[in-house]
């Protein structure tokens, strides 16, 4: 989407570094100027870095683009700006996850100069019956949409992690006045798909569009209304979890929606005015923004993300709010969207408290939680309300000696309002729900009827890790349980590699540095996965900077005893296939220390097969039958070596 005003989301040095350039703050410069990847090794311990709110490893972020799930795998886009911590020139960063929850940073998706056009926000779908006939290979196109004053096609085949542009004729759509941010989405009734694109023209509102491939569109219709700004998402959700009963649910950038009807063409509703789905602070520099749901999820949950500006630190701007599931529940007799953490968040519990039923007065409440530290946690409480006069209760957060706190949430029964905002209870009892992170607060309340979002820097202030129940008046708790939540992120790793399985080393000393993973060895030291394959093609980029080799090996098994490995030798001054008590095949080489290499095996039964460099032809074409299969690896022999992008694929 398009900034007009890039306020002061956070208080900027004159010069940041971002990925080791120096770069004025929000300075993109041109796409030849930096390297777009890998980031610098991430210190997520810094103030306000959230434990379990997604933020890049460097640079700037904002909207939320084309989140989809595929094959085993969440993919996570983002607007993005690596080279400084203000908004500029948009790329689209990249994550990963196999449970929405913890995130692994990939290598840019979309580049300014590489990729056409402004690449703003957009989303995305998986085209799981190529429609769209781009399908190249064994993976399933995954087709993003981008651009303003016209929509953009990019398309990935190789499940999400490198993309074309479509040549087809882009842009596929042009709507009237200025227009940006096209999300793609399915109808099911009516057996086609359709896409919805913000513009101004005439006033706030989208443009509809049908497609039977997802690259020929036709206009369809145009929905109008004033608060209708930017990054729209539609979805079609069953109300009370009726499938014959399924309502669109039209959203912007602010959060706002509205539900109604939409016959495949049209959409209408009879709500004059709309709801919101979080509390937040909904602007540009508050604590939500620009959320989208996910595409192509296997188990038909709505699952949404959105942007949280407020946050930064010294290489940093933004993050994500915790993933949330979204349903469409009859509240008060209309249509509410609730909005309540994922369940995977029970992934993340590394201890439990848990607190009886019992009437509270001051004192009690004081003392319930006297001792308890907490840095980022998850409370869950339910307190009953009936029959206790006005009362007012809640939880101070990052409390001190002195009587400071970083936050308090309360509930008061008089407005029926907790932490400011409409909740009545229900059924005589208010339940409440806090995620608690160095940066980030999220508050839900009643089962996601409210869902409020806020930049709350607790790391920074001066409370300590201590959190207080408090009631003036009286209540009964019925239940209160505090979870410790551990980090998402475990130690972020420079080696980019698709291979889905866990890395480990089983000899040697292995560390991140920002040219990949190095390693160090007085004898033979290797780095291996836990993925296997048996027919392959395995490749990496190899530096020897001292000693005798670097390798990858291949078909190895868990102790890496047994196993292949390719190797560039300083040595020998050879590229050597071997095994265990074998020397398979050598091809020589005036092999020079801090050069890298780029080493390419393919593995197909006992062929196997080593290019050196991206050449046409083999150095080492070899038959052994000794190994048919086993896990990936890398490999350094009595020396220092850096290997990086690691890459499996199918036999060529």
């Amino acid at each position: 989407m398009r900034r007009r005003t890039r306020s002061a989301v956070a208080t900027l040095a004159a010069v940041v570094g971002i990925a080791g350039v120096m770069v004025q703050s929000g300075s993109a410069g041109t796409p030849q100027d930096y390297p777009e990847f890998p980031y610098p090794i991430t210190n997520y311990q810094e103030d306000n870095r959230g434990q379990f709110h997604f933020s890049s490893r460097g640079g700037w972020i904002n909207d939320v683009n084309a989140p989809l799930y595929y094959d085993g795998v969440y993919h996570l886009y983002f607007q993005h700006n690596p080279h400084g911590l203000q908004w500029d020139t948009m790329h689209w960063g990249h994550a990963t996850s196999t449970d929405l929850v913890h995130w692994k940073q990939q290598a840019i998706a979309l580049e300014p100069g590489v990729h056409p056009g402004n690449l703003f926000s957009g989303g995305g779908v998986v085209d799981t019956r190529n429609v769209s006939g781009l399908k190249d290979g064994d993976e399933d196109p995954i087709i993003v949409y981008s651009g303003t004053d016209g929509v953009t096609v990019f398309y990935s085949t190789d499940g999400g992690y490198t993309f074309q542009t479509y040549d087809g004729g882009n842009p596929v759509v042009k709507p009237q006045g200025t227009s940006r941010d096209p999300k793609v989405f399915w109808d099911e009734e009516a057996g086609h798909w359709g896409m919805v694109v913000w513009s101004d023209h005439g006033g706030n509102g989208v443009d509809f569009y049908t497609s039977d491939d997802l690259l020929d569109w036709t206009f369809a219709s145009r929905f109008q209304a004033g608060w209708l700004f930017e990054c729209p998402d539609f979805v079609p959700m069953p109300l009370d979890g009726d499938p014959s009963n399924v309502q669109w649910v039209l959203s912007d950038a602010s959060g706002e929606y509205v539900v109604g009807d939409f016959d495949g063409t049209t959409f209408t509703t009879d709500w004059t005015e709309p709801q919101r789905f979080n509390q937040g602070q909904s602007q540009f520099g508050g604590s939500y923004y620009a959320g989208l749901t996910f595409m192509n999820m296997p188990d038909d949950r709505v699952v949404s993300m959105a942007w949280q500006p407020g946050n930064s630190g010294t290489i940093w701007t933004g993050n994500l709010t915790f993933p949330v599931e979204m349903t469409l529940t009859t509240v008060d007799g209309a249509p509410r969207v609730l909005s309540t953490p994922i369940e995977e968040i029970e992934t993340l519990r590394t201890s439990t408290q848990t607190w009886k039923a019992r009437m509270l007065d001051a004192q009690r409440a004081r003392d319930l939680l006297a001792g308890v530290e907490a840095d980022t946690y998850e409370i869950e409480a339910e307190f009953d309300v009936s029959g206790r006069g006005e009362s007012r209760f809640g939880f101070r957060l990052g409390t001190a000696e002195d009587g400071w706190y970083d936050y308090e949430v309360a509930y008061d029964t008089a407005s029926e309002t907790l932490d400011g905002v409409p909740l009545s209870p229900v059924d005589d009892r208010v339940r409440l729900r806090l995620l608690v992170d160095r940066g980030q607060l999220e508050i839900f309340g009643n089962d996601g009827r409210l869902y409020r979002s806020l930049n709350v820097n607790f790391d920074s202030m001066p409370g300590d890790d201590t959190v207080e129940l408090f009631v003036n008046g009286r209540v009964r708790l019925e239940s209160l349980t505090i979870h410790q939540l551990g980090s998402i992120w475990g130690g972020e790793s420079t080696l980019r590699s698709n291979l889905d399985g866990k890395w480990y080393a089983d000899s040697g000393a292995w560390a991140d540095v920002p040219g990949g993973k190095q390693g160090t060895s007085g004898g033979d030291a290797f780095y291996l996965n836990t993925a296997s394959g048996a027919d392959f093609t395995y490749e990496a980029d190899v530096r020897l900077d001292s000693g005798v080799a670097a390798a990858i090996t291949f078909r190895s098994n868990r102790d890496a005893s047994r196993h292949y490995t390719a190797n560039v030798d300083a040595h020998a001054n050879v590229i050597k296939l071997w095994r265990p008590g074998r020397d398979i095949a050598t091809y020589p080489l005036d092999v020079e220390y801090g050069r890298t290499y780029h080493l390419k095996v393919v593995a197909e039964g006992p062929r196997i097969r080593i290019y050196l460099d991206d050449a046409a032809e083999p150095v080492i074409d070899a038959v052994d039958d000794t190994i048919a299969g086993g896990q990936f690896g890398l490999n350094v022999y009595n020396g220092t070596a850096v290997i990086q992008n690691v890459q499996v694929g199918p036999v060529p």
